[in-house]
């Protein structure tokens, strides 16, 4: 966890940890904090927040994708500014939940990212679709050539913010070979998240959201 204020850490963790599935292996007050135990303990997830000392959230989650450290980043934070939202998806960020969630919520999106979901606040979700909409799409790129037909069909679904499940029984096919397929769609795109993923292919007007 990266999180300036050390109660809020504290409680985190102790909320967290009530799952016995869950561990917290580091604690960051700083963003150069937070790159550096990335690299030394390599999580499975980092949560963070924006508006830290040193190195704010978005440059440290730069500089972790920069290290192509596989390693999806969770954004906590109470600001839903564009000027935090837009530059952080495009880090790299798997995820951006807003502190007004609840503990459990919290909980299940920590599972959610580690199956490759995505993870956006509604609030947050409106405002990338809103942001998409208004900018046309992308028609001045090439179409997308990189991935099968049935990646693009799965790419489309998870950018309409369908859940595994939910395009597994829209595509007719088993959760496990969504995850194989998005599995394969991170490695072509070289993205570490669901989230990574969409973003790049809606800026590049791979997808649509129609």
């Amino acid at each position: 966890m990266a999180e300036d204020h050390v109660l809020v850490r504290e409680s985190l963790r102790q909320y967290l940890e009530k799952d016995p599935s869950l561990k917290v292996v580091g604690e960051a007050g700083d963003g150069e904090e937070m790159v550096a135990l990335a690299a030394q303990l390599k999580p499975d997830i980092i949560i963070a927040d924006i508006a830290m000392p040193k190195l704010n959230g978005i440059e440290a989650t730069k500089q972790i994708k920069e290290m192509n450290l596989p390693i999806p980043v969770l954004i906590l934070t109470a600001y839903d500014l564009d000027q935090y939202i837009f530059p952080l998806l495009e880090a790299g960020a798997a995820g951006y939940l807003l502190k007004d969630i609840s503990g459990q919520e919290l909980v299940d999106s920590i599972y959610r990212v580690n199956r490759g979901d995505s993870v956006l606040h509604p609030t947050i979700m409106r405002k990338v679709m809103q942001r998409f909409r208004n900018t046309g799409g992308g028609q001045d790129y090439p179409s997308f050539e990189l991935l099968t037909d049935r990646e693009v069909e799965v790419l489309t679904l998870a950018a309409r913010g369908k859940s595994n499940k939910e395009i597994a029984e829209e595509l007719s096919v088993s959760v496990r070979t969504v995850e194989a397929h998005l599995g394969h769609i991170f490695t072509k795109l070289d993205v570490s998240s669901r989230t990574e993923a969409v973003i790049l292919a809606l800026k590049k007007g791979w997808v649509g959201l129609e």
